[in-house]
């Protein structure tokens, strides 16, 4: 089940506890990371929270939902669901292409039904994503240029390879590095990226890492020997992988 993650804005205290116990109880695909009072403390959430979903009070103080989401203009990409007791707010809200609309007190079963609406929105979004990528990857002459999709709980990233300097193994997981600096955990197991990435420049020098040739910088000899990045880290070659590693570089 993918998980969706979730922001409450909300005034009333008791609202937003009814609301949590209620989507903590029959929502299990949600998690919540975080709750807001009012629009300012709004919007700093959602843009560090980043959230997919946002459960919107329409009228609470400091302005309404709408002089919220007009903040955010072509940058909007949450699912909403309002949560308001005025109806008469309902054809805006649909207008705004609301995921859905739920009059307060909150309908658990209408509760549901909004929750499982995003889902399939967002699965649908995903899939959208993944066939323009691929697309672009298809059309991409130079093999950097081809970009890979990173699950994470809260949904993907989407990666050049280009700016990936290397991928480590931890336990199930796999860490990816960034020419800038950022890296990722991602929970899958390096084994699964080596076909993916070895054909567009990657190369397996060592059970627990594969690098990309393009920012190797330096080899030093060994019984495997080891190869210097572009950032400084020293990686171990191991013997099995000397040889192709070598081949590839002079090739390359």
């Amino acid at each position: 089940m993918t998980t969706i993650s979730a922001l409450i804005i909300d005034d009333e205290l008791d609202s937003r506890s009814t609301l949590r116990s209620y989507v903590g109880k029959y929502c299990p695909q949600v998690s919540l990371v975080g709750e807001c009072a009012n629009i300012i403390e709004a919007r700093s959430a959602i843009i560090k929270h980043k959230p997919q979903l946002i459960f919107l009070d329409i009228e609470m103080p400091h302005g309404t939902a709408f002089d919220l989401l007009e903040q955010f203009g072509e940058n909007l990409d949450f699912e909403i669901i309002f949560i308001t007791a005025f109806s008469q707010y309902a054809v805006q809200a649909f207008n705004l292409s609301a995921a859905h609309y739920l009059l307060k007190p909150v309908d658990i079963e209408e509760l549901e039904k909004a929750v499982a609406h995003v889902a399939l929105l967002l699965s649908q979004k995903e899939q959208l994503v993944r066939a323009r990528i691929l697309l672009e990857n298809m059309a991409a002459q130079n093999t950097q240029s081809r970009k890979l999709v990173l699950p994470l709980m809260e949904g993907f990233d989407v990666v050049k390879m280009s700016d990936m300097l290397y991928c480590e193994a931890e336990d199930n997981f796999t860490c990816f590095y960034f020419i800038d600096g950022r890296k990722s955990l991602i929970c899958r197991h390096l084994k699964y990226y080596e076909p993916l990435l070895e054909p567009f420049g990657f190369c397996r020098v060592h059970r627990s890492h594969i690098v990309n040739l393009e920012y190797v910088k330096r080899y030093i000899k060994g019984k495997g020997g080891s190869v210097i990045m572009e950032n400084g880290r020293e990686i171990m070659v191991s013997n099995q992988k000397k040889e192709e590693l070598l081949q590839r570089i002079m090739q390359g």
